[in-house]
C-alpha cells in the first residue's frame, strides 16, 4: 500500500490544473481496467474530459501529454506505438 502511494507522490509537485488533468487521465486508465491498453482506449474518454475542461480545444494532444508524463514518472510503461502498460503496483 505504501509503495502504491509513493508512486503518486509526483502529483503533489504539480499545479492544480496539471494535477487535475493527471488525476482524470489516471481515472480513465483505471476505468479501462486492464494492465495493458491502447491510447485509443483513453481517447474513448475524450468527451468526458472535454466536458470537464471546456476551455481546452486539444483534448487528444493533452491526453498524449499526460500519458507521456505518467510514463516519465514511472506510473506507466510505453510498450510500443500507441500501447501502454501500467507499472507493477509493488
Amino acid at each position: 500500500m505504501l509503495t502504491q502511494w509513493k508512486k503518486t507522490l509526483f502529483l503533489r509537485d504539480q499545479g492544480q490544473t496539471a494535477r487535475g488533468w493527471l488525476i482524470e487521465v489516471m481515472k480513465c486508465v483505471e476505468t479501462i481496467g486492464k494492465s495493458e491498453f491502447q491510447i485509443d482506449d483513453v481517447y474513448a474518454f475524450e468527451k468526458r474530459l472535454a466536458h470537464l475542461y471546456p476551455e481546452n480545444r486539444n483534448i487528444k494532444p493533452k491526453i498524449r501529454q499526460q500519458l507521456q508524463f505518467l510514463r516519465d514518472r514511472g506510473y506507466l510503461e510505453f510498450v510500443s506505438r500507441g500501447y501502454y502498460r501500467l507499472r507493477s503496483k509493488d
